[in-house]
């Protein structure tokens, strides 16, 4: 195991290997000051839950505590490489301020209580509300941070117990656009690629994926394919000059808002020189024509002007593109949370359907997702999907989930799909919505527009229970703070981006009166009262083991299937992609290897949506275009964003991550090396931006919106003109001036704006001004 200072060399040193070749190991890890391997009781397997990557791991248990990592060399995801986070993430478990014991509002004031008393309170609410006004008047809001016995476990309880249609996770903030795209492409959502694509790939190109500090393992591995012999050629898409931008062939810097654009651009010459697999798109693609008629408008020249890119680069990155004999893409956030997400993820695939690019080694798309366990929440459908990746709007998918649970189908809400989180926050904010169950995650840092979500959770009149480990600012305006047990202190399994398989084992106890989520969710439904159509208890599982089983029951026969898995299995191998099953009983590397893919009208997840107006389309509809299951090329008209910068605002305002932060700081924030490394928000800017505003390096500004304001201290360098960055991991204060608020959270500045397909917020379209706070002002300084 070798220990290094992450903090400054975040991905370690190279182990060069060449195209086809299998990927070195290097296994990295980290034990608390003082300690050796000798001192470590027992090593306990788990994988990685503060990014997405999923890399395998072991937790190093002394006396009861966590103590330290280290990767997991048999491991296929990382071959014993971890991430900063998770060298020093772990401490987070630790904290002196681990929420021990249920809180419950009292005149006021958050004040300690048993279980007994909490889950009381909840649950006459609960009651009563049902009583009142009906199931609709409940909603829950859950993580990317849970293990896929929870999500399902949630998912079963909100629709089959409650009958509730309002459930959805924070994965709309980051994969919804993930997954719509790849349900408008391929019929069904799951990643048809695999991180060993990387292994095999002469083209990597990465679009609004800062895969260096969202990923960084992975990021490792294409390092290690660079210094190598016969190095893939990158193309990066990212307004910010990243590390992945610098190590670029092509570099591509669009102006925030016009992806689509830049895509339907790429697609123009692609189509143009016949860079086109024409036997695969008219043996295994619908809808190559309208895509042609599409992009014929979006000539170099004119994508130029609108990009804000030079007509050279578009022309050299298409032909990277084009010429590539494995080329593999990758997706994130720069598209998911800008405008016209889904439409712009989807011409990505596009690239790749009409390339010809798609099961075979080095080929593929990997819509990328942003938490680790955001897969499972998707598919699990605890945010916004039926379970095992059924459609909402096939009656016999609903009738078979029905039969699968016991339950009369009438218990399931299906005259509409879930409510998704922006559309939950309104009726809670019109009062239709009363009661909202918040677990493992801080909306009131990470949502748009925070004045305004501040407002709707701080209601009288709505009921709010948070599910927490530590006290965040969400679970400051509850009214009932349930303690939860964190990754290492209990059991399950999570699923990577890339379809992997892992079970985190329980290595110590929680903290006081902390629970795992999966035991406060059962402990709500007994209290409830919840029951089949023969009067058993509903859900009828009791633990981590027997829920992962009646999970395999529900994911049987469907994209996702998990038969052929247990905890058994993984604790003997580490990672497995699904679909694992009888016809797959080592797992599958990549989808679609026989051009046969998950769309079949009585099969689909989905019947598409409209591109511009997220319209669903009918049954009828999609039966009669793509009645032999192909994959659907969808085209789409750019239109400029709603909100674009001007004489008051004249910046294009994104928001991101940085490499030592995940989420709202909540586990990070508490990890000495990460929280020294970042400890607090600054605004990035361009020199000549940064000089014509009277700015230096170092110096406190102010950013503004139509929204409100946000202080920061100024690094220049990095970003093209015109756009100004910030993290969004901050919280915020209240100063002591007056009552005056001076944030630091970036989304004090965001809009309450979301994308029509996949309903995700828009995080990378604010128009912003920026300015330079006087010295002699010191409101909501920042260090």
């Amino acid at each position: 195991m070798a220990e290094r200072d992450a903090i400054t060399d975040p991905w370690g040193a190279r182990t060069p290997y060449g195209p086809g070749e299998r990927w070195p190991v290097r296994v990295d890890g980290h034990l608390a000051d003082g300690l050796t391997e000798d001192d470590v009781d027992r090593w306990v397997p788990t994988a990685a839950v503060l990014h997405s990557n999923g890399d395998g791991m072991e937790l190093a248990v002394r006396d009861g505590r966590i103590v330290g990592v280290r990767g997991r060399a048999d491991d296929r995801v990382n071959h014993g490489r971890l991430d900063v986070k998770d060298l020093y993430g772990w401490q987070a478990g630790n904290s002196a301020d681990r929420l021990t014991t249920p809180l419950v509002r009292r005149d006021g004031t958050l004040r300690p209580s048993t279980w007994d008393e909490a889950m009381t309170r909840i649950t006459d609410h609960a009651k009563g509300l049902l009583a009142e006004q009906g199931p609709s008047a409940l909603g829950f809001y859950t993580s990317g941070q849970l293990f896929a016995e929870e999500y399902y476990t949630l998912a079963a309880i909100a629709h089959g117990g409650v009958g509730t249609n309002h459930l959805d996770g924070n994965t709309r903030l980051c994969t919804a656009t993930a997954a719509a795209a790849l349900k408008t492409s391929f019929g069904c959502d799951g990643q048809p690629a695999s991180y060993t694509d990387v292994d095999h790939a002469d083209v990597i190109a990465l679009f609004g994926h800062n895969m260096a500090e969202t990923q960084s393992v992975l990021w490792t591995r294409v390092l290690d394919r660079l210094a190598g012999p016969n190095p893939p050629a990158l193309l990066c898409v990212d307004p910010r000059t990243t590390e992945v931008a610098k190590a670029a062939t092509v570099h591509l810097a669009p102006m925030p808002g016009t992806n689509l654009a830049l895509m339907n651009g790429l697609l123009h010459e692609i189509l143009a020189n016949d860079w086109v697999d024409h036997e695969f798109v008219d043996r295994c693609t619908v809808g190559f024509a309208d895509l042609e008629a599409m992009v014929a408008d979006y000539p170099p020249d004119r994508v130029a002007s609108i990009c804000g890119v030079a007509e050279g680069q578009l022309r050299e990155a298409a032909a990277l593109l084009g010429h590539a004999e494995r080329l593999l893409c990758t997706v994130l956030q720069g598209f998911y949370q800008s405008h016209q997400a889904s439409a712009a993820s989807v011409q990505v695939n596009n690239v790749v359907l009409v390339r010809g690019m798609l099961g075979r080694p080095g080929c593929g798309v990997l819509q990328m997702n942003g938490q680790p366990t955001a897969e499972n929440t998707r598919e699990c459908g605890a945010d916004g999907d039926l379970t095992g990746f059924r459609n909402w709007a096939n009656d016999a998918h609903v009738a078979e989930l029905a039969d699968l649970w016991n339950l009369d189908v009438g218990q399931i809400p299906h005259y509409a799909p879930p409510t998704h989180l922006m559309q939950l926050m309104r009726y809670a904010e019109n009062g239709t919505l009363r009661f909202l169950w918040v677990s493992a995650t801080n909306p009131a840092v990470s949502l748009p527009e925070l004045s305004r979500v501040r407002a709707v959770l701080g209601q009288d009149r709505l009921f709010l229970v948070v599910q927490d480990a530590f006290l965040t600012e969400t679970a400051a305006l509850a009214d009932v703070v349930l303690p939860a047990a964190i990754w290492g202190e209990k059991t399950g399994t999570f699923t990577n981006a890339d379809r992997t398989v892992h079970l985190s084992d329980k290595a110590v106890d929680p903290p006081g009166e902390a629970r795992a989520d999966l035991d406060i969710f059962l402990d709500f439904a007994r209290r409830m009262g919840f029951r089949d159509k023969d009067g058993a208890a509903f859900p009828p599982w009791q633990d981590p083991e027997s829920a992962f089983e009646a999970w395999k029951k529900a994911s049987a026969g469907r994209p996702c299937d998990y038969t052929g898995l247990s905890y058994e299995l993984l604790r003997a191998r580490g990672g497995v992609q699904w679909p694992c099953n009888e016809d797959n009983p080592d797992g599958t590397e990549r989808l679609y290897t026989d051009g046969r893919f998950f769309a079949d009208p009585d099969y689909c997840e989905s019947y598409g949506r409209d591109l511009i107006t997220g319209a669903p389309a009918e049954p009828d509809q999609y039966r009669a275009e793509n009645p032999d299951g192909k994959a659907l090329i969808r085209a789409a008209e750019y239109l400029p964003p709603h909100e674009t910068p001007g004489d008051d605002f004249p910046f294009a305002l994104i928001t991101g991550r940085t490499i030592y932060h995940f989420h709202t700081r909540t586990k990070t924030g508490r990890a000495p090396e990460l929280n020294d490394a970042a400890p607090d928000v600054w605004v990035e800017m361009s020199p000549s931006d940064a000089a014509a505003a009277g700015l230096g390096e170092g110096d406190l500004a102010e950013v503004t919106t139509p929204r409100g304001a946000v202080r920061a201290r100024v690094r220049i360098g990095g970003i093209r003109e015109g756009v100004l960055f910030l993290p969004f991991h901050y919280g915020y204060w209240d100063t002591d001036s007056g009552g005056d608020k001076a944030g630091r959270a970036a989304n004090e500045l965001t809009m309450t704006d979301w994308d029509p397909v996949s309903k995700q917020p828009l995080f990378k379209t604010a128009a912003a001004a920026v300015s330079r706070v006087p010295d002699e002002d010191t409101r909501g300084d920042v260090t």
